[in-house]
């Protein structure tokens, strides 16, 4: 997997998000993000989206067939929990106005090297370790028939038998689209918080980051942490919270 510095990454940045193009190219990306007030899914881009409405119909459906000519049940419908984190990582590649910070320099639709959080990636294995793959890249190891339609090369195994643990999936899933970050908190969680780090990276990346913008990153990362944390926390049965 390719892993980039912070200077790379700028580098990358710079040059994708210049002149008039401010989304990946392809894969029905628009030009620049803008307001979308009636996606089907990917709602966590709505204010800033580089899709279209349409291009999320398909992501609607429960449990999702197919995206484009791609079938997500050749060894079975995915459960809803496994689906969910699936459904995650694909609003973050058609819809995210971030993408376009990890273009890949040689594949102008493709993204590289997403610095993931560890905590995601395991939690995204826990969900989906009892479904079934028979692929474990999904971007090179399907068999393609003449419609652009993808069929397994080999037999259906649980993911648990495919990938070793959440690093190995995420490592593997979406070839080097995505690696597992080195920071528990300078990564993404695809959730509302990804734009705060997106400019925390900027910041580094850039050399602007002064000594009070670092106490600002590392307060931050503490109050990420605790959130993550909260969220692990079991509720107490017959309680209600508000």
């Amino acid at each position: 997997m390719l892993r980039f510095s912070v200077p790379l990454f700028f580098a990358i940045l710079a040059v994708s998000i210049s002149g008039k193009r401010q989304c990946l190219e392809g894969a029905a990306h628009k030009l620049r993000p803008s307001q979308e007030n009636n996606l089907h899914e990917c709602t966590l881009y709505s204010k800033s989206s580089c899709c279209s409405e349409d291009i999320t119909k398909e992501l609607a459906d429960s449990p999702v067939i197919k995206v484009n000519t791609t079938y997500w049940n050749r060894c079975g419908n995915n459960s809803k929990l496994c689906q969910s984190y699936m459904k995650k990582i694909e609003c973050f590649y058609r819809c995210s106005p971030y993408t376009a910070h990890w273009a890949h320099p040689l594949y102008a639709a493709a993204i590289v090297s997403v610095p993931m959080c560890q905590n995601f990636c395991d939690d995204w294995y826990e969900a989906c370790k009892n479904d079934f793959t028979c692929v474990s890249n999904w971007l090179t190891d399907w068999a393609i028939d003449e419609k652009g339609e993808n069929h397994c090369k080999n037999a259906c195994i649980p993911y648990h038998e495919m990938y070793g643990n959440g690093t190995d999936m995420c490592k593997s899933m979406w070839g080097d689209s995505l690696k597992v970050s080195d920071s528990p908190c300078l990564c993404l969680q695809m959730d509302e918080m990804d734009s705060k780090v997106v400019k925390l990276l900027e910041e580094r990346a850039s050399g602007n980051s002064s000594s009070s913008s670092r106490s600002d990153e590392e307060q931050f990362c503490r109050l990420k942490l605790d959130k993550i944390k909260k969220l692990k926390e079991p509720k107490d049965e017959g309680v209600e919270t508000f």
